[in-house]
């Protein structure tokens, strides 16, 4: 099960005596503080620091221990991760370690900065003197402690099954911690430090590996991945394997068992509402809103086109009383009379009448029939309107010259826009005649015509690339209908062999060695023929075919629904497939650990797996036994049968059988070899300094605050800790 902290304050402060010490395990994990004689610590929480920005106010706090998730959304913890006041098992940020030992201290009901109670305090084993300095520095400074004593957190918790008769005074304890593991050889009930073994591997890295694997593998669902959910992960369903070869090649074949050994996790999934097909009321319903909409706006049309054939009936009724008035009107005072109407002469009122009457018919729905006679009206109004046109040269003036060569450009800009115009109107006739018989074509049998065009479109797509591998050859194939093979001559077009070929007159021809180029007028009529015919066939635009093929690719998305026109892509490249998007299941939100359950784990056995070149836990055991000085059998085989495991990292199941079957193959055969973990992995290590602080002869073995001032940091060199009282 997960690691439980319990940090809320204690209350109770006041009533213990100044004689009883406050007992510490300062894990690299976790840091547990209670009182001296107790059977539990009474503030538990994790040893990190994170001292993120108050997002409104801006200002730094700091936050010790575990963190509730949903207050960490007012604060910016981008710049600021969580740290740890140690590197590997030891000490070494003691500006973090006194954020740690002030929330420790205050949880505990201290009120002052003055801690007036002994301090017994775990450290790692062998640890550097620099360290255990600096912290004694910490205590007697800041706290003004009376006295301090350090313990090894694994000789404690070896020392409390050993009173529970768990295990012997000769054996070894193997401690596999958050960050390292230790095998500790103890003989006669005191710990032997010249025979202890550590290795660099521990749960942070079991952690961390799960972590990465479950990132590669669910990449998708990285952000579910926190340390505290994968940290959970580990300790619940993580195990040893007896023989992890075996383990993995069962999972390899996929057999049953495998299956069963699979673990689920299932990340919240909302299934994507259902939606019914609506009823017949609902879609009679629907229809006759539609109805009631497309009525109301026909009427709003109608009203609009209503109002706009008034507006023009009106337009052409007073250009037609103008023009009547213009009759009665001699020809000097026409510019007179016209002057407050907006119009300059009366070719211009003709014009906008003629304009005026084609916007009424058009507005009326007329047929184009009355509009063509509308329109030869407006032919003969133009006439009209260009009088110089048709006079000779010789019967004018300069002034009337300058104005027929003006009217006659106007004049045949207009007809160039009419002829384009009546083009475009055949093409759109001939347009619409072509798609009605089409449609024809394909009501009479729908089946066989769709057929029919997918075999158009086959054809046509296959000549056009096979027109673009030839231009890519240069017009060349070199048997299997890919480019290649080919020179840079059979790539080049005629227009640009030729322009290569003037290029090599100009650059060997000219001058018999000599630099003349330009002296002659003819030399620059080389640059006109360089330039003449320069477009490539890449420039040119698209053929028939091209064309044809494009309107039957629209052709069949109109009609076929199955129909995936091709992309167009190079000659050698392959289509790429088309994206197909599936609908979220709730098999995509589950996290599958099968294979992780063992292989994490693993790295305690063999910590090569992530790159730590050291032995493993099995090895380490073997190595500790060599380290001792003496070579006595009898002693070796007291050490062996009587082997604790202790720590957080020793909680995974099949722990112990896989430690001794990993012994007993280092060790000679028939030695006796016996594997047990202790009453509690996680908190035998301040139970037992606990109870060793409770003793009477606990303060012979602290370090006072007088002998520090008195005596100095170098006297915790010399410095040693008894076990056994």
């Amino acid at each position: 099960m997960p690691f439980i902290s319990q940090f809320h304050r204690q209350s109770d402060y006041n009533y213990f005596s100044s004689t009883t010490p406050i007992v510490i395990d300062n894990g690299a994990s976790y840091f547990r503080i209670g009182w001296a004689g107790e059977t539990d610590p009474r503030v538990i929480f994790r040893n990190i620091v994170q001292r993120p920005r108050h997002k409104a106010t801006g200002e730094t706090v700091t936050i010790v221990g575990d963190h509730d998730p949903a207050l960490l959304k007012y604060f910016d913890c981008t710049r600021s991760g969580p740290r740890s006041a140690f590197d590997s098992n030891v000490v070494y940020q003691f500006e973090i370690m006194e954020y740690i030992l002030d929330f420790g201290f205050d949880r505990l009901g201290a009120n002052g900065s003055q801690i007036d109670h002994p301090i017994l305090i775990t450290e790692c084993v062998c640890n550097p003197v620099q360290s255990r300095c600096k912290m004694a520095e910490l205590l007697f400074e800041t706290y003004g402690v009376p006295s301090v004593a350090f313990g090894v957190d694994a000789a404690f918790s070896y020392k409390y099954n050993q009173r529970h008769g768990i295990c012997d005074k000769d054996g070894l304890a193997i401690c596999p911690g958050f960050t390292t593991t230790h095998v500790i050889p103890f003989i006669d009930g005191e710990p032997v430090y010249k025979g202890c073994c550590r290795t660099n591997i521990g749960g942070f890295h079991v952690t961390d590996y799960l972590k990465q694997l479950l990132s590669l593998k669910y990449p998708h669902h990285m952000a579910r991945f926190t340390w505290e959910k994968v940290e959970d992960l580990k300790m619940e369903h993580c195990y040893i394997a007896p023989d992890y070869t075996s383990e993995a090649r069962l999972f390899q074949k996929g057999t049953k068992e495998a299956e069963d050994k699979t673990r689920c996790w299932q990340l919240p999934w909302v299934p994507p509402p259902v939606e019914e097909p609506p009823s017949e009321e609902e879609i009679a319903r629907k229809a006759a809103i539609k109805e009631r909409q497309g009525q109301r706006l026909r009427e709003m049309a109608e009203a609009k086109r209503s109002s706009r054939i008034n507006e023009l009936e009106n337009q052409l009724r007073g250009m037609e009383f103008l023009l009547q008035q213009l009759e009665q009107v001699e020809e000097a005072e026409i510019p007179s009379f016209l002057k407050d109407t907006g119009y300059v002469s009366k070719q211009e009122i003709e014009s906008s009448l003629v304009k005026v009457t084609l916007s009424l018919r058009k507005a009326k729905g007329e047929p184009k029939a009355e509009q063509a006679e509308v329109e030869e009206k407006s032919d003969s109004s133009m006439n009209e309107k260009y009088p110089l046109v048709n006079i000779p040269d010789n019967m004018l003036t300069p002034e009337q010259i300058k104005e027929k060569r003006r009217q006659l450009f106007l004049k045949t800009t207009s007809d160039g826009r009419q002829r384009a115009k009546q083009k475009r109107q055949e093409e759109e006739l001939e347009r619409e005649r072509k798609n009605q018989l089409d449609e024809e074509k394909r009501l009479e049998n729908p089946e066989l015509y769709l057929e029919q065009m997918r075999v158009k479109y086959k054809e046509l797509s296959e000549k056009v690339e096979q027109r673009k591998r030839l231009k890519a050859n240069g017009n060349h194939s070199n048997g299997n209908n890919v480019p290649g093979g080919v020179g840079r001559g059979e790539r080049l077009n005629a227009a640009q062999r030729e322009r290569m070929r003037l290029l090599t007159t100009a650059a060997f021809d000219r001058g018999k060695g000599e630099d003349t180029f330009g002296a002659k007028d003819e030399d620059w009529q080389l640059y006109k023929l360089m330039s003449k015919d320069n477009d490539d066939d890449d420039d040119e635009g698209l053929d028939e075919d091209e064309v044809e093929l494009a309107q039957i690719s629209s052709r069949l998305q109109e009609i076929d629904p199955a129909f995936v026109p091709k992309l167009d892509v190079g000659p050698s490249q392959p289509a790429p497939e088309i994206p197909r998007f599936r609908p979220l299941t709730k098999e995509d939100f589950q996290i599958l650990l099968g294979v992780e359950r063992f292989r994490c784990p693993e790295i305690l056995f063999h910590p090569n797996l992530v790159g730590i070149d050291q032995a493993g836990l099995d090895e380490m055991a073997g190595v500790s036994i060599r380290r001792l000085s003496t070579k006595d059998q009898d002693l070796e085989e007291r050490l062996t049968s009587s082997i604790l495991m202790t720590g957080g990292s020793c909680l995974y199941p099949g722990m112990s059988e896989r430690l001794e079957a990993g012994i007993r193959m280092i060790r000679p055969c028939g030695s006796p070899i016996k594997v047990v973990r202790a009453l509690d992995p996680i908190l035998d290590a301040w139970r037992g300094a606990s109870t060793y602080a409770a003793a009477l002869q606990f303060p012979q073995q602290t370090f006072s605050r007088m002998d520090y001032y008195e005596k100095g940091e170098d006297w915790l060199r010399r410095y040693q800790f008894c076990y056994t009282l």
